[in-house]
Order: C-alpha cells, then structure tokens, then sequence
C-alpha cells in the first residue's frame, strides 16, 4: 500500500507539469509515426493516448512514456500498404496478445544478456535516430527557424538554474508559442503535420475476415512487433531505472505493454511501446510516478478536444528544440572515451551496433546483431585451453566445448607413452562436444595400446559425462 500511494502521489505537482509537456510533445511524434506507418495522424494519436493511460495502471516502471513510436511504425508499414487499417488493428491487438504471453513467461530475464557494449549503443543509436527525426522540421526553413530552436535550447538550459518550480520545456513552449502569436512570424506548426480530429477513440472490433489466412497474414507482424516493443520497452526500463537510481519489474512491465495494446487495437490505434525520447523529457523535467504518465495520455486527449486550436498553432521549432536537448541528455557522451579505454572487441560492438541501428532504423536488429557479436567475441575468449605435459601427465586448463575441444583433440594425435593420465582438476564439460571429445580421445588411444587414467572432474562434469556416456564413469 505504500508503495502504491508512493508512486502514484509521491510526486504530485513535478508529475503533473512533467507529465503536460510530455503530452505537448507525444502530439508532433505521433503524427509523424502515423504518416511513417500511412494511416491517419489520428491513429497513432488514439494509440499514445490510450497506451500511455492504461500502461500507468498495469506497467512495471513507474515515470515510463510508452505510445506509439517510429520503430513500430517501420515495422507495420506493408502490413497497411498490402491490408490496410483494419488488419493493422487486428495485428496491434495479436501483438498485445503475444506480449502478454511473453511477459508471463518472464521474458525479462532475457535482459542479463545483453551486454553493456550493446546498451551504450543502443542509447546512442537512439539519440541519433531522435535527432534524424527533427532535421525534416528544421533544413531549409529559414533563419526564424533556427533562431527559435536556439532560443528553445537557452530557456531549457538557463532557466533550471535560477527557477524549478515550473519544467523548462513547457515554459519555452508557452513563452515562444506567445511570441510567435504576437509578432505573426511564419512558422511550421503542429497542425502543418495533418489533420486532427476533435473527437475520442471510440470501441470497435477490426472488420476483417475470422479465418486462419488472416491469422497467417498477421502474425509475422504481430511477432515482430511484439518483439520490437518488448525490447525497446525493457531497454528504455533499464535506462530509466539507471535515470532515477530505482528498480523496476521488467515481467510486469511486458505483460503490461500486452494488455495496453490489446486495448488499444479495439479502440483504433496502432501498436506501440515505451519511448526512450520522451520517457527522458518526463524524468528530466521532474516526473517520477505513474501519475506523470497518465496526466500524459488525458492531457494529450484533452488538447486535442479543448484546445486543438491553440495546439496545431504550436511552433514545430520549438518542440524540435526540446527533442534535441533530448538527443543531448541521452547520448552517452563518455562513450567517446570508451571506444578508447574498453577492450577492442566491446568497443566494435558498441560502434557496430550503433551503425547497424542507424543503417536499418530498426532497434530489434541492431540490438540482436549486437549481443550476437559480443557472444561470439565472447566465446573467442573462453576457447582457450591450454595443455600443459608434465611427464606423462596432461593437466588441462580452460573450459572444455564445443569452441575449445579442437585443440584439445590436437594435443593428443601423437602419444608415444604406454600409459598417460589426462589431468582435469582445472577444466569443466560444459556440453556433449566436451564428453564426445573426451571420450574420442580415450578410444582413439586405447586402440593404439595406450592406457588412458581421467582424474580431477568435478562433480558437475561427472553428471554430464555419465548422462552422455551411458552412465559410464571415466577411468
């Protein structure tokens, strides 16, 4: 109960004010994430509004954004062009589906393999593909332009030092929107993006045929996007939890990204999950509980309803400003430093993954390039044994699998003694190519008249011999 009322009014006037310009700037991006998807802007507004609401209820990690998103949307974009809306509805709700399952699977503890390597990269990647977004607003619009996304960034990095109590984001939004009213300069605005319509989501069931084509049609997408999500969403957990100092459950935090997109299907919005840019402007600008993320999805209902005529008139170069201090803040600068000081192989995949994110503009793929780089890098390593001959005893060093026993085989083709002992106090059997490895060597020695005494298993290694072998103890 505690922990309850802590999260929820722990925090109450930084969650709200943070929570009002996270709502302000979820409006440009979920357009834009609509238009990259090709369904209507008010789609992906419908989906950030409702993903947003019901995650602060039933996610893991208080003071998260989650709506719709631009990896999402990439991933959805033929499934609409090939299908249309109504599948992609239906695909959003077997992608909640599949996150549910996942969650109660407990997909979170899949996260202790990803590597620091990829996580600094992944942070990076994102803050680039942030900034990638905000250049269509801002080349060639003129000097106005620059000079309000300037402005922008001295209110949110001057203001914090001489005053706290309201965020710096939202006072550059009132104060440059108030500017721009007043002195009638031409400015790109929100309501440049398209449409929106002054009306809320309303409950519908996807008008598409009940059959196992369509299934076989949406699953590839919903499994894709179910993934997509899931790992953006535990990635942008863990660094929000590095953010605030504080854990997180990371199952919980799946199964609720299932059911915030089950309901969202039914209420016509496209599949989305947590979003790194502007969980760091909610934490940045003082948010902290679960309150900060549902002000975050009413409010973006409620300037859409009451004051969509206010919020389209909304400078797009002020809300450019804002995400680029974004960008700022969530690039890992030292990184720099760590291309230098880290061991070769951790610093290829931190740049790789970065590149690879960059090149697909698709996290899912980078991320998995990466831990499976660093996993080979890694076993590259551990494959080192070393083979020591000490009269006619071998004394093996290094774990014994499948990456190592070629030179453990090796060491054996030519024995000359009668009788040898293979001495294993500093190895372990890790796997089946390690006892058949073993076993080779014994047979292929015993054929040639030599005898062949095995001492220092460990007992976990006796185990897995004896399963592998046949119950057979090694001499």
């Amino acid at each position: 109960m505690q922990t309850l009322k802590e999260q929820w009014f722990g925090n109450v006037r930084a969650d709200i004010l943070s929570g009002i310009v996270v709502a302000l700037a979820l409006i440009p991006e979920a357009i834009a994430f609509s238009i990259i998807a090709g369904v209507d802007p008010m789609v992906g507004l419908y989906a950030s509004f409702c993903i947003a609401t019901i995650i602060a209820f039933v996610g893991g990690r208080p003071a998260m954004i989650s709506a719709a998103t631009g990896a999402m949307a990439l991933v959805m974009t033929d499934l609409v062009k090939e299908h249309g809306l109504q599948y992609l509805l239906a695909a959003t709700i077997l992608t909640g589906i599949l996150q549910l399952l996942f969650g109660v699977l407990g997909i979170a503890k899949l996260m202790r393999f990803v590597p620091n390597a990829v996580m600094i990269g992944f942070v990076n990647a994102l803050a680039i593909l942030i900034f990638m977004a905000q250049v269509p607003h801002f080349i060639k619009e003129g000097p106005w332009t620059y000079a309000f996304i300037v402005m922008t960034l001295l209110i949110v990095y001057v203001v914090p030092r001489f005053f706290k109590a309201i965020p710096a984001p939202l006072i550059a939004i009132i104060i440059l929107t108030i500017v721009t009213f007043t002195t009638g300069i031409d400015l790109k605005t929100i309501g440049d993006l398209g449409n929106i319509e002054r009306t809320l989501p309303t409950f519908l069931i996807p008008n598409i045929p009940t059959t196992w084509q369509t299934l076989l049609i949406i699953l590839p997408y919903s499994l894709a996007l179910s993934i997509v999500g899931l790992l953006e969403s535990l990635l942008t957990a863990q660094i929000v939890d590095d953010m605030t100092s504080t854990k997180s459950d990371k199952n919980r935090e799946a199964r609720g990204q299932g059911m915030a997109n089950i309901v969202n299907g039914f209420f016509g919005g496209m599949a989305g999950c947590a979003m790194i840019g502007q969980s760091v402007i909610n934490v940045k600008s003082g948010g902290r509980g679960r309150l900060s993320t549902l002000v975050a999805g009413i409010f973006l209902m409620f300037l859409i309803i009451v004051l969509g005529d206010l919020v389209v008139d909304i400078p797009m170069p002020v809300l450019v400003g804002i995400m680029i201090m974004v960008c700022i803040g969530t690039f890992d600068w030292n990184s720099f430093r760590y291309i230098v000081t880290a061991p070769r192989a951790d610093a290829f995949v931190m740049i790789a993954t970065v590149v690879i994110v960059v090149y697909t503009d698709n996290l899912a793929i980078g991320v998995l390039i990466g831990v499976i780089l660093s996993a080979l890098f890694f076993v590259a390593k551990v494959s080192k044994v070393s083979i020591q001959q000490v009269g006619t005893t071998y004394v093996i060093e290094g774990p014994l699998f499948f990456a190592s026993t070629k030179s453990f085989l090796q060491a054996f083709d030519q024995i000359e003694a009668s009788s040898i002992t293979i001495d294993l106090s500093s190895s372990h059997l890790w796997d089946e190519s390690a006892v058949g490895a073993l076993v080779k060597v014994v047979s292929r020695l015993e054929a040639q008249h030599v005898s062949v005494n095995i001492t220092g298993l460990n007992p976990a290694s006796q185990v897995l011999f004896q399963q592998l072998n046949g119950g057979i103890t090694p001499n």
